[in-house]
């Protein structure tokens, strides 16, 4: 395990928006395909909603989709609750199924649908009402375990600044994609909250602008200073703007500390090997993938066309040049310098540590 020096502890409150909560017998999100221009916080109960609302993006980022899968099921069972048990727990199994499904590659959606679904199990001669009630709580304890979580990658992450740094991360990996203060950006919160002065370069992120639209919408809002590069200029600011370290997230972690991420992290792990700068995947327990030996049995989610053709309505490219629209790609494990997960940091040739762990304590 890396180590690195202990940092002062809390100075300054920081603004952090809250991307998926439980309200009123709902999963109530912030619609993020409608930032920066607009705010807005909207309720789910119905399955169908829940389902088009991780599939179109209006949450996302894996540990804030596992969160709103496991309370989105939850508030769809809510109105059922007068079924025989039989359909009841029938109508829990279906639901279960198409929202894990609802987005491929993110190990966390399957990750926290299944934990719900081992709790119905265990409760089998429970009343619908009564296991309604348990896997509330179930959903909860996992939005809560996510917010301790986070801030518990942000410690140990922020062994890794100093007051500034200057980090570069792409996609967004704040508040916006978790259900605390984020992964990749956990530690570049948790140092403005101590009075670190830290600078982000948040890559655009193209197609759908996640890191211009999200990342810069969050830390702005934060007061944390934040430059926002086009996706083409990453290699260049790393050789100019002198960067000193690159963090991203991670939407699945195999076996051999294979990470899949936003489509771009590849390229940006190859850029930062060149320029010598050390390459960090911070990571909740809940993205790791054991069952998975190696990157290249990763499921890629392949989004529309249409996505790369398109930018806020308007035709960018030809209608019927052909894209590819693969959402994730894959850096194998020899380009990272280490993973940051709850439980401290770590070189990826220790991910067995990570396992044994996991195993013993069914993450």
């Amino acid at each position: 395990m890396l180590l690195g020096k202990d940092v002062p502890r809390l100075t300054v409150s920081i603004d952090i928006p809250q991307a998926v909560r439980w309200h009123a017998g709902a999963l109530r999100i912030i619609d993020q395909t409608l930032l920066p221009a607009e705010y807005r916080e909207i309720d789910l109960v119905d399955v169908d909603d829940v389902v088009e609302a991780i599939t179109r993006l209006r949450v996302r980022g894996a540990p804030a989709i596992g969160v709103a899968g496991a309370l989105g099921l939850v508030a769809s069972l809510g109105p059922h609750l007068d079924l025989s048990a039989p359909e009841f727990r029938a109508r829990l199994e279906e639901s279960g199924d198409r929202i894990r499904k609802a987005r491929p590659t993110a190990t966390n959606l399957a990750w926290a649908v299944d934990r719900l679904l081992r709790r119905a199990r265990l409760d089998a001669g429970a009343s619908n009402s009564e296991l309604w009630s348990s896997l509330l709580a179930e959903a909860t304890a996992i939005l809560e375990e996510d917010r301790e979580m986070c801030r518990r990658i942000g410690e140990h992450g922020l062994k890794l600044l100093r007051d500034g740094s200057t980090v570069l991360t792409h996609c967004n990996t704040g508040a916006l994609a978790t259900a605390g203060i984020g992964t990749a950006l956990a530690p570049v919160y948790l140092a403005a909250e101590r009075g670190l002065c830290v600078r982000v370069l948040a890559t655009e992120t193209r197609p759908l602008l996640q890191g211009s639209r999200l990342t810069a919408w969050e830390l702005e809002r934060a007061g944390i200073d934040v430059t926002v590069l086009p996706d083409g200029a990453a290699a260049d600011a790393m050789r100019a703007l002198g960067v000193d370290m690159v963090i991203v997230g991670a939407d699945r972690i195999v076996a051999n500390g294979d990470v899949a991420n936003k489509v771009g992290t590849y390229g940006l792990a190859i850029a930062a090997r060149h320029h010598r700068i050390p390459f960090y995947v911070a990571a909740p327990s809940s993205t790791f993938d054991f069952s998975l030996e190696s990157g290249d049995r990763i499921p890629i989610e392949q989004r529309g066309g249409d996505e790369v053709r398109r930018m806020s309505g308007r035709q960018i490219a030809p209608e019927t040049v052909a894209v590819y629209g693969a959402a994730f790609d894959v850096t194998p494990a020899e380009l990272i310098s280490g993973i940051i997960t709850e439980a401290g940091l770590f070189k990826p040739t220790e991910v067995s540590t990570l396992r044994s762990r996991s195993d013993n304590a069914e993450v």
